[in-house]
């Protein structure tokens, strides 16, 4: 599993992956702990996917909802479990690892999935569009 954090002396490898995180994190409010169902989805998508990067962002600031609330999830997950898949069918995937917490309390996942090879020639992932409250379209 690849941890993205600040190290003095980080290895080349992981500058090109820390300015990805650094931009998609930059508008992001610090929050000092993880919340339960961001470790939950967390803790299962690493035990079901062995991912070698995994990035469980709480995007629900973004959006209307109460302070602290955990109901917006971007998920972006490396794993060679993807290898030879379709999209849809990786994406389903990962829908069937989270159920419990799409039925009870995860209101929107936004998921990116690609293979440990797929992310060598691209880690770029687009920041998330901002929340047009759902009938302001």
């Amino acid at each position: 599993l690849e941890f993205v954090s600040w190290q003095p002396h980080f290895e080349f490898y992981l500058i090109k992956s820390m300015f990805g995180y650094l931009i998609r994190r930059m508008s992001q409010p610090a929050a000092s702990n993880i919340g339960p169902i961001q470790q939950t989805i967390t803790s299962k998508l690493t035990k079901l996917f062995e991912p070698t990067h995994l990035e469980v962002i709480n995007e629900s600031y973004m959006h209307n909802v109460p302070k602290g609330s955990e109901s917006h999830f971007k998920v972006v997950i490396v794993s060679d479990e993807f290898d030879g898949k379709s999209k849809i069918n990786q994406h389903r995937m990962i829908n069937e690892a989270l159920k419990e917490e799409l039925e009870k309390s995860v209101h929107a996942l936004s998921i990116k999935t690609k293979t440990p090879k797929q992310w060598e020639k691209n880690s770029k992932v687009d920041p998330s569009p901002p929340c047009m409250g759902g009938s302001k379209k």
